[in-house]
């Protein structure tokens, strides 16, 4: 059974939804903004950003905030709600029909609930601490894959990772050795969703931050895969402590393993000491 809070953050979620689904047909009217070099925010992620927190706020006042667009807010030590209002804002601004809401409630640096919404699919992804992952009201899992071999993969090539560029391409070389293929989507959050529901069979990408992964996180875990930092270890706190870019792994236990061996032994890893 959905707990309370989750009810909140998927009407929340869907709050957003609409109004990105609202502005779709006005792409070009848009305002767009360019936070970082090949980083960009429109009115559109503020806009959807605020529909979450006012839904957030009605039933919980007190909560504070973590968001994309607005950074932190409220007080610290109670129910912190972490948000991307639109997770693949460049997919969006380009009409590419791929991107998603994504809010995860935190405790301690620790995700206790999360909700990934695809308006376009309405598909509903949710999870809650020791409790399961669902999508549309169906219990989800990792995939059964034991090793690379014939695997999906999904991953990332975030601006602020550039430099990073030479390693990563040559990790994607090793890789390539054995799995299927590579995809790339434009957001970490559905592609953690997918990794949850066996969809993709493991992900990894480094410079993703608390609001790009904390709701997949959890469902990956939830749906019994496992989830660390390109070295193996803890992927840190959901917080405004970890706000700094980080790397990520996710996959079933046996998969996520060797695909952070690969990682390790291709030197991508390395890339980051």
């Amino acid at each position: 059974m959905q707990k309370p809070v989750v009810t909140v953050m998927v009407k929340a979620a869907r709050s957003a939804g609409n109004v990105l689904l609202r502005n779709m047909n006005r792409l070009d009217a848009i305002n767009v903004i360019e936070k970082d070099r090949l980083d960009y925010a429109s009115e559109v992620d503020e806009q959807a950003e605020q529909a979450v927190i006012k839904e957030l706020r009605r039933a919980y006042p007190d909560a504070a905030f973590l968001g994309e667009e607005s950074g932190a807010q409220g007080k610290k030590g109670g129910a912190l709600f972490v948000i991307d209002p639109l997770d693949g804002t460049s997919n969006y601004l380009h009409g590419f029909p791929h991107w998603c809401v994504s809010i995860a409630m935190v405790e301690n640096g620790e995700v206790q609930h999360g909700v990934i919404f695809d308006p376009l699919r309405n598909e509903l992804f949710t999870a809650s601490r020791g409790s399961g992952a669902v999508l549309n009201d169906r219990r989800i899992r990792v995939s059964e894959r034991k090793d690379l071999d014939g695997a999906m993969l999904a991953t990332g090539f975030p601006p602020r990772e550039r430099e990073r560029a030479p390693a990563q391409l040559e990790c994607l070389r090793e890789l390539l050795r054995n799995v299927e293929d590579i995809r790339r989507t434009g957001s970490a959050a559905l592609d953690l969703a997918y990794v949850a529901c066996g969809r993709s069979d493991g992900y990894f990408e480094a410079g993703v931050k608390p609001w790009d992964i904390a709701a997949g996180v959890l469902l990956v875990r939830e749906a019994g895969g496992r989830v660390c930092d390109f070295k193996g270890s803890q992927t840190g706190p959901m917080d405004v402590r970890g706000i700094h870019g980080r790397q990520l792994v996710a996959g079933n236990l046996k998969l996520s393993a060797e695909l952070q061996k690969i990682i390790v032994q291709s030197g991508y890893a390395a890339a980051f000491n």
